[in-house]
């Protein structure tokens, strides 16, 4: 199963299932083009709700991830999915980052996070 749903997430399933296919299309696990799972093959993986399954994949397709092809299926877009899977990202980020503000965790330290994933050493002022 490539697919997995923690029951114990604040985040109704298809949340994580909307999170997951972009996270797999952003990591090249989905190429664009590529045919996703059948809702019904989906839900029964899953042991979850078809209308779970097919509410993720309306929303992907309202926000151009995906194209549905009648009697086909659903596939992954392929129309600027980087930039727009960035712009996610970074949305996410900011998101972080207000919250981190809120509890009052310093700039530096930010920084310092950032420069430890990123592999740089350098001094910010």
């Amino acid at each position: 199963a490539m697919f997995i749903i923690k029951p114990q997430s604040r985040l109704p399933i298809f949340e994580q299932l909307k999170a997951q296919i972009l996270e797999f299309i952003s990591l090249g696990i989905l190429a664009p083009n590529e045919k996703l799972p059948s809702v019904r093959s989906l839900a029964m993986e899953l042991s979850i709700n078809p209308n779970t399954v097919a509410k993720a994949y309306q929303e992907l397709e309202l926000q151009g991830y995906v194209y549905t092809v009648p009697g086909k299926g659903c596939f992954v877009g392929d129309n600027h999915l980087e930039d727009v899977i960035q712009q996610v990202k970074l949305k996410e980020f900011k998101e972080s980052v207000s919250d981190m503000k809120r509890h009052r965790i310093a700039k530096e330290r930010l920084y310092e996070a950032v420069d430890e994933i990123y592999g740089e050493g350098e001094n910010h002022d």
